[in-house]
Formats: structure tokens, C-alpha cells, sequence
């Protein structure tokens, strides 16, 4: 009798964005120019989002830059590099084809002009 194969986690899906968040602690801010205070709003508003929303954002296909980036070194001090899920701490209700509704704004997916060279927020400095 063989072995079964080990399951294998495919990179961009909603649980390998899950292992990788899940490795961040909440009481560790990851990145430059991220408060505590907001850091404490992001993470559990992140994990909402894992739990009820990546299969509809991967299904969309949303990748985990445009969901989770930020710039290398500088964080979240360059809010135009940073991802929906990064800023906010707001609780997703919704994601469409092309944007994520918050309580107070709208993150639309495809900006003009939206720099190159973003990291995951868990690969921020």
C-alpha cells in the first residue's frame, strides 16, 4: 500500500493567504508606518475576511498583492502600494469583480499608475 500524497497548499489560494496571515501575531505591528491601534483593527478584520470572503475574491480573482501589499521597506507609509485588506481594519461585507466596499470607501482593484515592487504585508520590513 503507497502512501497518500501529502496535501499540497497552492500558492495564491485562500489557504495559503490564510497560513501566511496566520503566521502574523496581533500583538506584532509587521510593517513601518502601521500604528498599533490600527494593526489591532486590521488583523481580526483581516481574519473575518479569510474566513467568510477568499474563496469569492480567489473565484474573482483577486490576487494576494492586490488584497495584502506593501511596500518592501516603507510599509504602509506608501498607502498607494498597500492592498484592501491592509489599511482599513474595516469588516468586508462584499467583494466584486473589481472592487471591495468598506463602511467609509470603496478599494477599487485596478488603479492607473499603481506602483510596482509591492510585498505581502507578512514579507514587509
Amino acid at each position: 500500500m503507497s502512501a497518500s500524497p501529502a496535501f499540497k497548499i497552492e500558492p495564491g489560494s485562500p489557504q495559503a493567504r490564510r497560513e501566511a496571515f496566520l503566521g502574523m501575531k496581533p500583538s506584532v505591528v509587521p510593517c513601518a508606518g502601521l500604528k498599533a491601534q490600527s494593526w489591532q483593527a486590521v488583523h481580526p478584520a483581516t481574519l473575518d475576511f479569510l474566513d467568510k470572503h477568499a474563496d469569492e475574491a480567489v473565484r474573482l480573482g483577486w490576487t494576494t498583492l492586490q488584497l495584502f501589499d506593501a511596500h518592501p521597506d516603507l510599509g504602509v507609509i506608501r498607502s498607494d502600494f498597500c492592498g484592501a485588506m491592509v489599511l482599513s481594519g474595516e469588516v468586508v461585507s462584499a467583494v466584486e469583480a473589481n472592487a471591495i466596499p468598506l463602511k467609509r470607501t470603496r478599494y477599487f482593484r485596478n488603479v492607473p499608475g499603481r506602483p510596482k515592487g509591492a510585498v505581502p504585508i507578512w514579507s514587509a520590513k
